[in-house]
């Protein structure tokens, strides 16, 4: 699958600023929400893409070490032209997200449309997210949710997207829910999901802070 992303990547790097815009909506705005509940030292933005996020977090968390990680060697080389005037803070790390890359370090990770496409592997994704992250630190996800419209959700599947539902319950599962919010997208064509959840604490990190 990774591949097959790494692929389909390839070319969209190049396109990818200039129209994504149209349609992922609620970049912004989780992060504009992450900055009124934390204050992250480390932060690990999963799917980077071309940077922008990266930036953003940057700009909003001005004293933050920052992590991109994409599987995409061309977006990633986007990144980095973007993230230069901030290249002390931001380190760029190319892989797929199929396991904790700094066990219990991050204060953040943030997920930005990046979730939808790890299919199979967003479980995996979602259980890293929880290992590399602090007890108490947060996970933020803004992704597809779901459409009504079963020709659209094929046709987004075969952009490499799933959207039916299944996130959200993952999620709630795995984190105890901070805040959520479905919105619709084009008059209900479809629905994206922005979600903010704390990391629980584990047995053993509680009897050590004990």
């Amino acid at each position: 699958m990774s591949e097959t992303l790494e692929a389909y990547y390839r070319f969209h790097a190049g396109i990818y600023d200039l129209t994504r815009w149209s349609f992922l909506f609620g970049r912004t705005d989780i992060i504009d929400l992450l900055s009124r509940l934390t204050c992250p030292r480390r932060i690990l933005e999963v799917g980077c893409g071309t940077g922008k996020n990266l930036m953003k977090l940057a700009k909003t968390f001005p004293t933050a070490r920052i992590t991109g990680l994409d599987l995409s060697p061309d977006m990633l080389r986007k990144a980095q032209n973007k993230a230069h005037a901030a290249a002390d803070r931001i380190d760029l790390v190319h892989g797929a997200y199929d396991g904790p890359t700094a066990p219990g370090t991050f204060d953040l990770v943030l997920f930005s449309y990046s979730l939808s496409m790890m299919d199979p592997g967003w479980e995996a994704a979602i259980g890293a997210a929880g290992e590399d992250l602090r007890p108490g630190g947060r996970i933020g996800v803004v992704d597809f949710h779901d459409s009504p419209l079963s020709g659209f959700r094929s046709w987004m599947g075969m952009n490499h997207v799933r959207m039916e539902g299944h996130l959200l319950p993952a999620l709630q599962r795995a984190f105890d829910t901070e805040t959520f919010t479905i919105r619709g997208g084009y008059g209900g064509l479809w629905r994206y999901l922005i979600f903010i959840g704390v990391n629980r604490v584990r047995p053993t990190a509680a009897k050590a802070a004990g």
